[in-house]
């Protein structure tokens, strides 16, 4: 299954109704999947960064449902890392503690609690995990997701962001940062990962790749909810 059809099969539990993708959220998703030679990620480096109310939080839970559930295999580790736990737990978290709930096939198999879900079938896992690179240290994650990079600007950030680096042990392994744009000179690590971005190929509207990156930035409203009001 790929991970545009795995989205698909999701249920909205704002409607009830299974989730329909934007076009941009479709592009990205093929990419973002496609594999090596060697059966790895192309792009283990993820960034997808659009206008505030663009649903972005919805599709990282989507995404880390899909790569733990569908690629991680047994025991495989998602983490929904953000700036502080309330964040981490508010938000892409429990995007995905709702998403799973209402969507009957994995409701069944999973056990929900305060900051994990664990699908019982194959041990694998979702935490939600605060900037703390120190209580990150020997995790071997299958995709961490990183929400709002903007607000992160402490030195304690860059460490955090770089010990929850895609493990080279795991054929599948990537890490998605989801994040407006913010403002120049507020988060260096951002930037950075930004500029990074840029120095690949546009190979779509707002799409960019390079070796080992995927980024999608727009500043362009993508979503058909969104209305100049």
């Amino acid at each position: 299954m790929t991970a545009a059809e795995f989205c698909a099969a999701l249920v909205d539990p704002e409607t009830g109704q299974p989730f329909i993708l934007t076009p941009a959220e479709h592009l990205f998703l093929t990419h973002a999947f496609s594999l090596a030679d060697d059966g790895r990620l192309r792009y283990p480096e993820l960034l997808f960064s659009a206008p505030k109310k663009s649903g972005k939080t919805a599709f990282a839970a989507m995404v880390m449902l899909y790569v733990v559930s569908a690629l991680g295999g047994r025991f495989a580790e998602g983490y929904s890392a953000a700036n502080d736990l309330e964040q981490s737990v508010g938000r892409v978290f429990q995007a995905a503690q709702r998403i799973v709930q209402a969507t009957p096939e994995l409701a069944r198999d999973a056990t929900i609690t305060q900051n994990r879900i664990v699908f019982r079938s194959t041990g694998a896992t979702i935490t939600a995990l605060a900037n703390d690179y120190a209580g990150a240290a020997g995790s071997n994650p299958a995709i961490t997701v990183f929400d709002e990079l903007w607000a992160f600007v402490a030195e304690r950030g860059h460490r955090f962001f770089d010990e929850m680096v895609p493990p080279p042990t795991r054929r599948i392994a990537c890490r998605l940062t989801v994040t407006y744009a913010g403002f120049e000179g507020e988060s260096e690590l951002l930037e950075t990962l930004y500029k990074r971005g840029m120095k690949g190929e546009q190979i779509a509207p707002d799409l960019f790749a390079r070796a080992g990156m995927l980024m999608f930035w727009t500043n362009a409203f993508a979503a058909p909810w969104q209305t100049a009001a």
